[in-house]
């Protein structure tokens, strides 16, 4: 993989989710540092992120941390998310120990029906100015 991309902490999203883009927004607001790069899953670099993680792209609905150079799917992506972001928010980590099997029920019914509930883009994001260098 890229060296520049090595121990990032990054966060891949579906691009063309209104979900996806809304979680981003979130997060891009409530972080404590600006410590998080973003990149959607059917970019260049996102393909080439899951390529080197082995993750298939066919079987990822949406979300997908990189952190420490390890692949968190699903909730536990989601709930991790949670350290790096103020407040409360920061709170949902503790939902980690309900178990993988449950949490990840939830969070693939509601992958599974994201575009009927929000909707879909018909391109990615496209970042302003001050946020483009966190997008890879």
């Amino acid at each position: 993989m890229n060296n520049l991309l090595k121990n990032k902490t990054i966060l891949l999203f579906d691009g063309y989710c209104n979900l996806c883009h809304s979680s981003v927004q979130f997060v891009l607001k409530h972080e404590k540092k600006q410590e998080l790069y973003f990149t959607s899953l059917q970019s260049p670099v996102g393909i080439e992120i899951l390529q080197r993680y082995s993750i298939n792209p066919k079987e990822i609905d949406s979300l997908v941390l990189i952190e420490k150079n390890k692949a968190y799917i699903k909730s536990s992506a989601a709930l991790r998310l949670g350290k790096y972001l103020k407040g409360f928010y920061s709170l949902g980590i503790i939902f980690m120990i309900i178990p993988a099997f449950i949490r990840n029920w939830v969070y693939d019914y509601i992958a599974k029906n994201r575009y009927k509930w929000y909707g879909k883009q018909d391109s990615c994001i496209v970042p302003d100015e001050n946020l483009a260098k966190r997008f890879l």
